[in-house]
């Protein structure tokens, strides 16, 4: 008896799309995958080359009908009729715990929270944003210390962890999926905006030093406008120490 495969559409971006990527290419026959083809992020990490070396289809921005779309740092937030393109499920690689942290840049506030625990969350994909049921999670410490930076690269080691332990479930389901709306039990559920850290990157030099330093640990991201204080009309970047 031939077994009928599962057509898969992968959807991503960044160096951690690519990582999940190869994870799946490389599972392909023993999971009984038809990867039908691949929608890239525009801060794509590699994963053009990838697709073009092992002749994966590039979707360009058309998602085609299929059983199983999976989301990793991709760009854009899918319409109900994309979603609906999978007759099985869509699948969200979502880098931050859920529900506490729906939309973007979560790693600042989890710092400016000063929270002791992060986490990476697998869920369904719906209409709304990060607010489908979850389908697996890991969660981990962060110590008191931590630089934006340093819980990005985390978080993206636990993120490949977790796609390579779940892939099986992404792709057979079996799985038993959780309401985050029965899950919050008194927590907070924040959402956040790519725009909105520019918001925080503003530091009070009148502010307790340990909390200056909070705020410069958590915005502090390489790459990215670095966090300012305003000493009368006058913008003073705050820019890391390589000896700190």
């Amino acid at each position: 008896m031939i077994k009928i495969k599962t057509r898969v559409v992968y959807l991503g971006g960044k160096k951690i799309g690519l990582e999940c990527l190869k994870i799946l290419y490389k599972n392909i026959y023993k999971l009984n995958i038809d990867l039908v083809g691949v929608d890239i992020s525009p801060r794509e990490g590699g994963m053009l080359d990838f697709v073009k070396k092992n002749r994966i289809k590039n979707l360009s921005g058309v998602i085609p009908l299929c059983d199983v779309i999976i989301s990793v740092q991709y760009h854009r937030i899918l319409s109900s009729k994309e979603i609906a393109k999978a007759t099985q499920r869509s699948v969200n690689l979502h880098m931050a715990p859920l529900p506490e942290y729906r939309g973007c840049n979560q790693f600042s506030l989890a710092i400016l929270n000063q929270d002791v625990e992060f986490g990476v969350t697998f869920h369904e994909m719906t209409v709304g944003i990060d607010s489908g049921p979850i389908i697996a999670e890991e969660r981990f410490l962060i110590n008191d210390n931590m630089w934006v930076d340093e819980l990005v690269s985390l978080t993206e080691q636990k993120s490949i962890k977790l796609f390579y332990n779940s892939l099986s479930l992404l792709i057979c389901g079996g799985y038993r999926a959780r309401d985050q709306d029965k899950l919050m039990h008194g927590k907070k559920s924040i959402f956040n905006l790519r725009k909105d850290v520019e918001k925080i990157k503003e530091i009070d030099l009148s502010w307790p030093v340990e909390k200056i330093m909070r705020h410069i640990r958590a915005v502090s991201m390489p790459g990215f406008s670095p966090p300012y204080a305003m000493i009368g009309e006058e913008r003073i970047l705050l820019i890391r120490s390589k000896k700190i």
